[in-house]
């Protein structure tokens, strides 16, 4: 019984640094709907229309 419980702690530990780095914010996240296209000048164009404040360049 103590090692059913020891393995999943360890499953624990082991899955959940990579759910929190999947979790970064992206560019148009959110309410935004994701990346549409990249603009001429290098801007991420959000689904929605807007373009985003993003510093990362488009590509």
């Amino acid at each position: 019984m103590k090692s059913i419980i020891l393995s999943l702690i360890a499953c624990v530990f082991i899955i959940a640094p990579i759910s929190q780095a999947q979790a970064k914010n992206t560019p148009c996240s959110g309410k935004m709907g994701g990346v549409s296209h990249c603009s001429k000048d290098g801007k991420f164009v959000c689904k929605n229309g807007k373009i985003s404040q993003s510093k990362q360049v488009c590509r």
